[in-house]
């Protein structure tokens, strides 16, 4: 992806965020050089992955196969080990109109996956067999505490309001906005997108490279290694 399409992603996605009366944390708004200047302070922020996350998978066509993602909070996977401790994780996401985000399970996290307002989200679901996407075995969910049973393939549809739970190494989702662009939230345990994300498509990877037209408005989370060491 270009910076210069990076930047404006982030501009249109707060632009859509805040219609709905979600502002996110002030160091969303930071520049490069103030976060290199307060990288003392921001050691948890960096560590646990936190801010700005855009992906077309490493396909290179967003509109067609991408996701906008904002992790607010994020624990230690080690506190997991412990059972006590920050367990938990919260992230903000556009799912655009028609736009896929492609079939995967994770390892670790259990996740609750929100239509926070927008269009229609489409979650399409089969189940597990040996660690791969069983297109042949359909599944189990919960819709807001509510036990559903779902053919393999059922596009489950979320109206604004509406949320499904997803376990790890059970659900395997697929998903995209009908009827126009979708704010979704994720409530989950812990989130390490550098391990804990296995797509059934090997081609598929989890962060975008960046080809640099112009200067970050904002740093991603993927940018962190090579900015702030």
């Amino acid at each position: 992806m270009k910076r210069s399409q990076v930047n404006q992603i982030m501009r249109e996605s707060d632009e859509f965020i805040r219609s709905f009366g979600y502002i996110m944390p002030p160091f969303a708004y930071w520049s490069p050089a103030e976060m290199q200047a307060r990288k003392a302070e921001i050691a948890n922020i960096i560590d646990a992955g936190l801010g700005w996350d855009i992906s077309d998978y490493g396909l290179g066509n967003f509109a067609e196969t991408g996701l906008f993602l904002f992790t607010v909070r994020n624990g230690n996977v080690d506190d997991l080990k412990k059972g006590t401790g920050m367990l938990y994780a919260e992230k903000a996401m556009i799912s655009r109109e028609n736009q896929y985000s492609p079939m995967h399970r994770h390892n670790l996290k259990a996740e609750d996956i929100i239509n926070r307002g927008g269009g229609t989200l489409v979650i399409e679901l089969f189940g597990d067999t040996d660690g791969k996407c069983d297109r042949s075995k359909g599944t189990v969910v919960h819709t807001d505490g509510i036990r559903r049973e779902l053919e393999p393939g059922h596009k489950l549809r979320l109206a604004p309001g509406e949320s499904v739970t997803l376990m790890p190494n059970e659900h395997w989702h697929a998903f995209w906005g009908e009827g126009g662009d979708v704010f979704i939230g994720e409530v989950s345990t812990v989130n390490d997108d550098n391990t804990d994300n296995v797509f059934e498509d090997p081609r598929i990877s989890r962060f975008s490279g960046i080809e640099e037209d112009e200067e970050p408005l904002h740093l991603l989370v993927s940018d962190y290694p090579k900015w702030l060491g």
